[in-house]
C-alpha cells in the first residue's frame, strides 16, 4: 500500500518546506491543500498514513480541519502558533497523534522524527494489562493512534497467558493494583523469561508511596508513569521505551552479524550452536556440520576487483540462506569461508541439501552489465556431528573433508560422518 501525508497549511511558503523536508527525508507521496475546502477533495480520494493540520485555515479559522479529519478515521498531528496552554491542551483532549508549534526547522524536524516513529511502531505488538476497562480503552485508543498493534487484559495472569502465545511483544504496560496478580509480581515472572533487551515494561500506579516506582525498576520495569497521567507523557514514555529497545537489538545485530552478508558472525556461531550442542547431548538429536569455500576466489576478485568480490559473496549468502531452514544456522566465517549448521537431520538428508546448494551455486550466474557475468562454484566439506565430539572437533573435521574437496578437483561435496 502506497502511503501518503496530506499536509492542510494556507501559508503556502510553510507548506512548500514542509512538502520539500518530508519528500526529502520520507519515502512518502505527499499531497498539499491551501484551505478545508481542498483537503475535503483530497480525502475524498483515499486515506492517509498521517494529515499534518493547520488549525487556522481561511474557510475553518478555529479548528474544523482537526474534527473533520478525525471524522474520516485519518490520524492527525496538529501545526499551531498558538501557545496558549488551555487551547493546546483542548487540542490534545481530541483524538491526535500530536501538537507541535510551528517555530522553525526544529520543529519540522521533529515531524519528520515523528513520522518516522510512527512508521516504525507498525511492527510492534503493546500488551496492555489493567483491570479497568476504562483506563485500558483509554491507552489502547492513545497506542492505536501511533500506529501499535493492541491486546488488551484485565489482569497479570491473562498476561502470561498472552505472551505465551504471542511471542512478539515488544511492550507491556502494567498496571500495579490488580486482583490475582499485581503488576509487579507480573513484572517479575516476565523477568524470568524475557529480559530487558527483548521486551520492555511500563508499569503504571496510582499509588503515592514513592518505594513503589523504585520496587518496579529494581525489578526489571524499564519505566514507570505515576497515574492520572496525561496523553503527551504517556505518548513519550512508550515511543522512548521503544526506540531504547529497537537501539539495543539493533546493537545486538550490529555485534552478531556480518556486516556484509547480514548473516551471523563466527562469534555469534559458537556461542549460538555451542548451546545447540549441549542440549542435543541430552535430546539424541542429530545435525550435520558444513564448511564451505568459494572456488578460485582470488581469482575472482583479482579479475573484477573487490566490488564485485563482495557481490560474489552476498550472492551466495542470499543462497545459502534461501536453501536452508529458518532454525539452520548460517554464518560467515570471514572471506570467503561459510559455516551451516543442519539441525535436525539425517545423513540422506544432508547430502540432499548440500548437494542441491552446490548446484543452485553451479547454475547462478551474477550479471555485472549487459557484457560482464560472473559465474562462480563452491567446495563442501561436512560431517555429521558425534556427542562424545566437541564443536570445534567437528568444525575442524568439516574444514577438513573441505580441503579434501579442493584438493579433489573443487565444486563438490566431500561427506563423511564423524
Amino acid at each position: 500500500m502506497n502511503e501518503k501525508i496530506l499536509i492542510v497549511e494556507d501559508n503556502k511558503t510553510l507548506a512548500k518546506l514542509i512538502a520539500r523536508k518530508l519528500q526529502t527525508s520520507l519515502d512518502m507521496e505527499i499531497d498539499v491543500a491551501y484551505s478545508l475546502q481542498e483537503a475535503k477533495l483530497f480525502l475524498s480520494r483515499g486515506h492517509y498514513f498521517i494529515t499534518l493540520l493547520d488549525i487556522n485555515l481561511p474557510d475553518a479559522p478555529n479548528g474544523e480541519i482537526v474534527d473533520y479529519v478525525i471524522a474520516k478515521k485519518n490520524r492527525a498531528i496538529v501545526l499551531s502558533g498558538n501557545i496558549d496552554k488551555e487551547f493546546r491542551k483542548s487540542m490534545l483532549n481530541k483524538n491526535i497523534v500530536d501538537y507541535v508549534n510551528k517555530g522553525g526547522v526544529n520543529d519540522i524536524e521533529y515531524i519528520v522524527h515523528t513520522i518516522q516513529r510512527l512508521r516504525r511502531n507498525q511492527r510492534h505488538k503493546v500488551l496492555v494489562v489493567d483491570d479497568s476497562m476504562v483506563f485500558r480503552k483509554q491507552m489502547q485508543n492513545i497506542l492505536e493512534n501511533l500506529f501499535f498493534d493492541v491486546i488488551t487484559v484485565a489482569h497479570g495472569e491473562e498476561a502470561l497467558g498472552m505472551l505465551s502465545v504471542k511471542q512478539d511483544i515488544s511492550l507491556v504496560i502494567t498496571d500495579y493494583n490488580m486482583p490475582v496478580m499485581d503488576g509487579l509480581e507480573l513484572t517479575l515472572k516476565i523477568r524470568e523469561t524475557y529480559t530487558k533487551d527483548e521486551l520492555c515494561i511500563l508499569a503504571l500506579s496510582g499509588n503515592d508511596d514513592d518505594e513503589v516506582s523504585a520496587l518496579f525498576l529494581k525489578h526489571g520495569a524499564n519505566d514507570y508513569i505515576k497515574k492520572p497521567f496525561s496523553k503527551e507523557e504517556f505518548s513519550c514514555r512508550v515511543n522512548n521505551s521503544i526506540e531504547a529497545l529497537e537501539n539495543i537489538q539493533k546493537i545486538t545485530q550490529y555485534a552478531n552479524r556480518d556486516y556484509l552478508t547480514g548473516l551471523y558472525n563466527r562469534r555469534y556461531f559458537y556461542q549460538s550452536v555451542g548451546e545447540y550442542i549441549e542440549y542435543i547431548k541430552e535430546s539424541g538429536e542429530q545435525c550435520a556440520i558444513a564448511m564451505i569455500d568459494i572456488d578460485h576466489f582470488k581469482k575472482v576478485n583479482d579479475t573484477y576487483g573487490h566490488d564485485i568480490g563482495d557481490k560474489v559473496i552476498v550472492s551466495l549468502a542470499d543462497i545459502l540462506r534461501s536453501g536452508t531452514s529458518p532454525n539452520d544456522v548460517v554464518a560467515r566465517f570471514g572471506g570467503e569461508e561459510f559455516c551451516i549448521v543442519l539441525k535436525n537431520i539425517n545423513r540422506y538428508s544432508t547430502v540432499e541439501i548440500l548437494e542441491r546448494l552446490r548446484e543452485s551455486v553451479e547454475s547462478f550466474t551474477l550479471e555485472i552489465n549487459e557484457q560482464t557475468i560472473v559465474k562462480f562454484t563452491i567446495s563442501i566439506g561436512a560431517v555429521l556431528h558425534d556427542p562424545a565430539e566437541t564443536l570445534d572437533d567437528s568444525v575442524n573435521a568439516a574444514d577438513m573433508l573441505l580441503y579434501k574437496a579442493k584438493n579433489s578437483g573443487r565444486n563438490r561435496l566431500v561427506f563423511q560422518e564423524s
